[in-house]
């Protein structure tokens, strides 16, 4: 459109972008800038330190070991959290009302607060806690078994928390790609003497390649950047078995620690596009091969 009629919508989006600048590309920017100098609460003046921050963080096993912690964590979540989505969408795929409203009760789960949803497991799963009062009930002997207290099996148990917890986010997604599967795909195979069963996991599966990379990647990237179920269940521990790296910048940035906690995100930030963005490659090509 010309002269007096002609319209101008690209202003209509400068507000958000000025929003986006100020609050994420700015910060994101000083977060690349603060990770190569000696900022901390120690100091009153910062100064560039170049690759110091890097090389004193390579020389601690801490940094490693909480980059090994978060990497089965995420790959936990991400396995615990697709089984229990796609679990639910089969068994929920078809449209009743009681399926409706089970459907509704497990994507309650999503729209809690994290932190809340890790104090309520941690109130659950003490020793003196609601779990163990329950089996001291069922079998009548006294339980006090400390759920949370293995330096094995308690990361586990986060990311099965974890994961229940967005389980249903998960299902939703592959409801979404159960109905889009057209009936005439499995009829066909039905009629070409497939069981139901075949029927499902050679014709009906396959199709839900999209829905599948779409969990995984999500659920791998949101668990690496975890950092408040794990913070409210166990804080990092026992013998900082559950330290996942979020909660090490979080320990160092409180220590004043401000350029080293700056430079551990950035290799947040590294590792997640190191593992996430290949997964989601192979998963792309996955969709193009089916």
């Amino acid at each position: 459109m010309t002269g007096r009629n002609r319209t101008h919508p690209m202003w209509f989006l400068a507000p958000a972008f000025v929003i986006l600048f100020l609050f994420f590309f700015l910060p994101t920017l000083f977060n690349f800038i603060y990770a190569f100098t000696n900022w901390s609460s120690f100091k009153s003046d910062i100064r560039p330190v170049g690759f110091d921050n890097f090389g004193f963080l390579l020389s601690d096993g801490t940094l490693f070991g909480a980059l090994r912690i978060t990497v089965i964590y995420a790959v936990l979540v991400a396995l615990f959290q697709n089984l229990f989505g796609f679990g639910l969408a089969v068994l929920l795929e078809r449209d009743t009302w009681l399926n409706r409203a089970a459907r509704l009760v497990f994507l309650i789960p999503v729209l809690m607060s994290a932190l809340a949803v890790g104090y309520v497991f941690q109130a659950l799963l003490k020793p003196d806690g609601s779990l163990n009062d329950l089996l001291s009930a069922l079998t009548g002997q006294p339980v006090t078994i400390a759920w949370l207290g293995s330096t094995t099996w308690t990361l586990v148990l986060a990311a099965v928390i974890h994961a229940w917890k967005w389980m249903g986010l998960s299902m939703l997604i592959y409801l979404a790609g159960l109905k889009t599967v057209p009936e005439d795909v499995a009829e066909a195979a039905r009629i070409d003497g497939a069981s139901a069963w075949q029927a499902f996991w050679s014709v009906r599966f396959p199709l839900l390649a999209p829905a599948v990379t779409f969990n995984v990647a999500t659920a791998l990237l949101g668990s690496m950047n975890g950092f408040d179920i794990v913070q409210a269940l166990t804080g990092g521990g026992p013998a900082r078995s559950t330290e996942i790296l979020n909660i090490f910048i979080y320990r160092t940035f409180g220590q004043g620690l401000f350029a080293q906690a700056t430079a551990m995100s950035l290799v947040l930030f590294l590792m997640v596009a190191a593992l996430a963005f290949p997964v989601i490659r192979v998963l792309r090509k996955r969709e193009e091969i089916l």
